[in-house]
């Protein structure tokens, strides 16, 4: 699978010092959907907007379908459809007008048939008449989708696009995701329902203080740093761990009745086994077993700390020098 968008040594830099991007370099294969997570502030937005030349980048280089951003940016801008976080639209003109109207933004000739293929895609066909400002805001996010695909983009960047939307719309929307997917198109999306990245991406990238953290496949990922729970029912409430278990590390749950175990998935050994053997030696008597998986979200925030918690320990050594 080839790269349509190449990213190398990407820094954006402002007047006062502060870098929003810090060498950004990254790859996105062709047809996949890559979802990148970060907290408030992390630069995902800058990322995006730089590729899309709405920000001029400090240093580095892009280049989308092979057409470098800066030096041909008309034929890579060409290539990209971009769904922002704001809802900036005319309020007063008709759905179907905005959604022509950027299609010929682009220099492409009028096709009727495909604005009605989008717009019943995004079940806008029946508000096709209906002007922005009598929408819902879930609605004009739609529009907002139906506006970037006019013009048959590679590359789609979807920032924040299910922000507001209710639970009914957001479903849509991933099913119009996943149909574009099919379709060869590429797409990078920014989110906050980190289990919406989870069920959909191909690969998940984590990008922090304009850095970016890692991208891996989603499956590698969950699979290298996700730890397994095994929690163990008890047959009766505990108040406290028996003493002879200490060195299983074991967690008591709210309601006293179950001790939770955590083991890497990678090991060599799990430790269960001793561990079950134990738990009847010590006298308690389980009645069910139940092993979970970490999410997505709890490796994202694992990754963020771990960040943040080495970050502290440079600066404490670079004062300390």
């Amino acid at each position: 699978m080839s790269a349509i968008l190449s990213v190398q040594n990407l820094r954006k830099a402002y007047e006062n010092g502060f870098e929003a991007l810090k060498r950004v370099n990254l790859e996105i294969n062709e047809g996949e959907i890559l979802a990148l997570l970060g907290p408030n502030g992390a630069g995902k937005t800058t990322l995006i907007s730089t590729i899309c030349g709405i920000t001029l980048p400090t240093e580095g280089t892009i280049t989308v379908g092979g057409f470098d951003t800066q030096s041909d940016f008309r034929a890579a801008r060409n290539l990209i459809g971009l769904v922002p976080q704001e809802i900036n639209l005319e309020p007063f003109e008709k759905v179907i007008n905005t959604v022509r109207f950027s299609r010929g933004l682009f220099g492409k000739p009028r096709n009727d048939a495909l604005i009605e293929e989008i717009l019943k895609k995004l079940s806008l066909w029946d508000k096709r008449d209906a002007r922005i400002n009598e929408l819902s805001g879930g609605m004009k996010r739609r529009v907002l989708i139906a506006k970037a695909l006019s013009h048959e983009p590679k590359v789609l960047f979807l920032d924040e696009p299910t922000a507001g939307v209710d639970v009914e719309l957001r479903k849509d929307m991933w099913d119009v995701v996943a149909e574009l997917k099919a379709t060869g198109v590429t797409i990078i999306l920014t989110t906050h329902y980190i289990e919406e990245a989870e069920a959909i991406a191909d690969r998940i990238g984590v990008i922090r203080r304009g850095e970016i953290l890692l991208v891996e496949d989603k499956e590698r990922l969950m699979a290298q740093m996700g730890q397994k729970e095994l929690e163990v029912q008890l047959s009766a409430p505990i108040t406290e761990i028996p003493a002879s278990l200490a060195t299983f590390e074991l967690r008591l749950n709210d309601a006293g009745d179950a001790v939770i175990y955590s083991y890497d998935t990678q090991g060599a050994r799990t430790g269960i086994t001793t561990l079950l053997n134990a738990i009847s030696e010590a006298g308690l008597v389980l009645t069910d077993v139940q092993t979970r998986q970490s999410s997505l979200e709890e490796i994202f925030v694992g990754l963020v700390h771990e960040a943040e918690t080495d970050n502290k320990e440079t600066g404490n050594k670079e004062t300390a020098a």
